[in-house]
């Protein structure tokens, strides 16, 4: 019954429950009987119309004939016509005609009254009259939806014509309908299957409908529709949802296609992975995430920007750390992944299984002194966010399987991780690390590469980020634990944003956000030296507490070293210490070195000299060398490419040079340096 039946049918009740006369009883009964009277009213001309054709054709033996052939026709028809219904309509439409012209046919030839004929009509007319009303009762009750109607249902239209739709729920811009797949007949598995013919039928976009099994049942689950896309309006990011709030508080970054906020839950979230092709508005999503967390009190930000501060420069003066160049990127890596346990260890002295708001507050409480030194007042841990924009960079430098370590234990130790690039193929970065990073951002993506980003239960149900590509940008599936499962496949659209915001945050929430700890701080400044103590000594042109690393050779600010003495001496100044030399045990080939004329300083000198430009490098805050890098001052050091070789080796061994995943290429360890 449609709504509109419904609403005639309540208000003629309410007119007839106003009058207690006969009158209106009746005219009630009436009502409530009159959606089961025309099977009745098809008994009732059947008999009438089989005593006028008695009066014409008693005596006719070609009207017999001619009767007799109607009835096979007849139901023929009847059973030809319900071939586009369900099988057991169709055999009830085709039985109730053969019935009611057999005896017709007997009626007209023998008579209404002779022999078993009135009999038949009697018993027979009542029964066939019933079993319609009977029906019309149960698929009002049991399918409203009307799948068993002869308008061909939707269900019968995709081919699940015997799934039985329970009472819609609807919503503004939503309708939620209950579904049960015949038991033993179908899967939730079928019923994802069909939702791409379901958007047909109903004539909306893919990504429009979606389901929602039920776990605990196979068959069983809600069918969401989403008619229209209240995602098209672009709405501007309205500013910080919890200026001066800690990072326990969810970050608003957008919002649902029900205008519900889009809310992602950092502490609960675990690690994120950000993915969506070039248009996708995935940098857009990364403004939002980082104007949200840069307004807190509680956390602190390490960056990798490969693009140099093309996107998201306006944050520079807001991070604690920023690295622009592959190096830099692998070297913060390592101090992540030292960082970790130190932060644990510091925790776990303070009585915290793991980080929460209290550890980032000066540590007061009694239940959380350190248990070394007892009464403790010392500073809190802030939250650490260590975000690698375009990652792919990053991951071609280092091996693409150096975030897996960070990734299963940084959590407990209040370390978020943040990858965010294009292409989270095999080909990028591993398995294990993807698998390392549960919660996801997907903005459109190439259609097969939606399987890098979503779990596969979020595309069966009907997740398509691959629909949007570069068409939709800031639409996108936020995947993360803390964030209700239904809502996992249920698209989204990330405030429009603009660095200008960023800018504003970083002025605005300065005295707001949280210093960098000492443990943490000084675990970075044993692994990166001077790329991390040397942080706020930028060019004139960056913000404060950038790194701005040359990797060309000396900076513009030369130190001591090089007023004192040239590193390169005039007649080398042609050699390029970043060619392409031939690979050998340690990655050089020494034989392109011209042989060096002057007379060999003693092996202390020579060695002191290597120090010095370790000394020196460390200054410049480059930290990832190799021996071509030693062979550029090969005059300086004033010893032969073998013994040069050798020594690097020593200082390998010495633990004051680190291999790298690239051949060849080493990370200093300085010595231990105050943040």
């Amino acid at each position: 019954m449609s709504v509109h039946e419904q609403d005639s049918e309540r208000r003629h009740e309410d007119q007839l429950n106003g009058s207690s006369s006969p009158a209106g009883v009746g005219a009630y009964l009436f009502h409530r009987a009159k959606p089961h009277l025309p099977p009745w009213l098809g008994v009732g001309g059947l008999g009438l119309a089989g005593v006028l054709g008695h009066l014409q054709w008693g005596d006719s033996a070609g009207a017999g004939v001619g009767l007799t052939a109607s009835s096979f026709i007849l139901t023929g028809t009847a059973w030809w016509a319900g071939k586009s219904t369900t099988a057991q309509r169709r055999l009830h439409s085709a039985v109730t005609v053969a019935a009611g012209s057999a005896w017709l046919t007997a009626a007209c030839l023998a008579g209404p009254a002779t022999g078993p004929v009135p009999d038949l009509y009697l018993m027979g007319g009542p029964v066939l009259a019933l079993s319609w009303n009977i029906r019309a009762v149960l698929r009002r009750a049991v399918d409203p939806a009307g799948a068993d109607s002869g308008d061909k249902g939707l269900m019968e239209k995709v081919g699940l014509a015997r799934t039985v739709l329970g009472t819609a729920k609807v919503e503004p811009n939503k309708v939620t309908v209950p579904y049960a797949l015949p038991a033993g007949e179908g899967t939730n598995d079928d019923m994802a299957k069909t939702l791409p013919r379901i958007a047909s039928a109903l004539d909306v976009p893919t990504t429009a409908v979606r389901y929602r099994p039920d776990p605990d049942s196979a068959r069983k689950g809600e069918l969401v529709i989403v008619p229209e896309d209240k995602l098209k309006e672009v709405v501007w990011w309205p500013g910080p949802s919890a200026p001066g709030g800690s990072i326990a508080e969810p970050l608003v970054i957008g919002r649902y296609d029900d205008g519900r906020d889009l809310h992602l839950p950092v502490l609960e979230a675990l690690h994120l992975l950000i993915m969506g092709v070039t248009g996708s508005g995935k940098t857009e999503g990364a403004l939002d995430v980082l104007a949200e967390i840069l307004t807190r009190c509680d956390v602190a930000v390490w960056l990798s920007d490969p693009k140099r501060g093309q996107d998201l420069g306006e944050a520079f003066g807001a991070c604690d750390w920023v690295v622009d160049s592959p190096d830099g990127a692998a070297v913060m890596i390592e101090a992540t992944a030292a960082a970790v346990p130190a932060r644990q260890k510091w925790l776990g002295d303070h009585g915290y299984r793991s980080w929460c708001p209290e550890a980032a507050r000066t540590q007061t409480d009694p239940a959380h002194s350190c248990r070394t030194s007892g009464a403790c007042g010392c500073a809190g841990m802030p939250f650490l966010v260590t975000w690698f924009e375009e990652a792919a960079n990053t991951l071609r430098a280092v091996d693409d399987d150096v975030f897996t370590g960070i990734a299963q234990e940084a959590r407990s130790a209040g370390v978020w991780l943040v990858i965010s690039m294009q292409r989270a193929s095999g080909y990028q970065i591993s398995t294990d690390t993807r698998a390392s990073l549960p919660a996801s951002l997907c903005f459109g993506v190439d259609e097969r590469d939606a399987g890098f980003a979503l779990p596969s239960d979020v595309l069966d149900a009907g997740a398509n980020p691959g629909a949007w590509g570069n068409k939709k940008p800031g639409y996108c599936y936020l995947v993360a634990r803390g964030v209700d499962d239904p809502l996992w496949s249920t698209p989204s659209r990330t405030f429009r944003n603009d660095p200008v915001a960023l800018g504003w945050v970083t002025r605005e929430f300065a005295t707001v956000r949280a210093g960098i700890d000492p443990v943490t701080a000084g675990t970075a400044a044993r692994v990166a030296g001077q790329l991390y103590t040397g942080r706020d000594q930028s060019h004139p042109d960056a913000h404060p507490n950038t790194t701005h690393t040359d990797h060309s050779g000396m900076g513009p600010e030369e130190t001591d070293m090089n007023e004192t003495t040239s590193l390169v001496d005039p007649h080398d100044l042609h050699i390029d210490p970043d060619a392409e030399l031939p690979d050998t045990e340690d990655g050089d080939d020494f034989s392109l070195v011209p042989p060096d004329t002057r007379p060999e300083l003693d092996t202390h000198d020579a060695r002191v000299a290597m120090e010095q430009l370790l000394a020196h490098w460390e200054r410049e805050g480059r930290m990832i060398v190799g021996p071509r890098d030693f062979l550029a001052h090969s005059d300086t050091i004033g010893r032969k490419p073998t013994w040069i070789k050798n020594q690097v080796r020593e200082m390998r061994a010495a633990g004051r040079l680190v291999e790298t995943a690239e051949t060849g290429r080493y990370r200093i360890v300085p010595a231990l340096t105050p943040a």
